[in-house]
């Protein structure tokens, strides 16, 4: 199992389908087709491609062939996502610091400056919103000649 494999793998939204139903418990090829609303000789091929990859185990019981998610390559990439969901859950917070309205604060640490507006903020110094602008005065309409003129 590469981890080329199992991105390639979950690569097909298909099979992206059968993992999500793999995740709730394990079920046997005819739910799966079922379920997924694909052929049984796709769903098999789709099913071949995950096993292969590692990211599905397979049980015959008696007649039926059952399977179920095998965690460690999932484990897998989700250690490789790590480094990646930090960044994201970062960028978030920072985000909200920001929209909070203190970009400089680090969470969890009190507010040393006062809260101030950001210069797309066209709020005035009491925090009331500008007042609206009135539109501008609408030129006459040009008076039309008249037949006689």
């Amino acid at each position: 199992m590469s981890d080329a494999s199992l991105w390639a793998a979950l690569a097909d939204p298909h099979r992206r389908a059968i993992v999500a139903l793999l995740l709730e418990r394990p079920r046997a090829v005819g739910e799966i087709v079922e379920a997924c609303g694909l052929s049984q000789p796709g769903t098999s091929k789709h099913l071949r491609v995950l096993r292969d990859a590692g990211l599905v185990r397979v049980r015959q019981d008696a007649q039926r062939r059952v399977y179920a998610l095998d965690p460690a390559p999932i484990a897998a990439l989700d250690a490789w996502l790590a480094p990646y969901r930090k960044l994201w859950n970062e960028s978030l917070d920072a985000l909200g610091r920001r929209l909070d309205g203190d970009p400089d604060r680090v969470a969890g640490e009190p507010s040393d400056h006062p809260e101030e507006p950001f210069p797309h903020d066209r709020r005035q110094p009491n925090g009331e919103a500008p007042a609206p602008k009135e539109p501008a005065p609408k030129e006459p309409a040009p008076k039309e000649p008249s037949p006689k003129d």
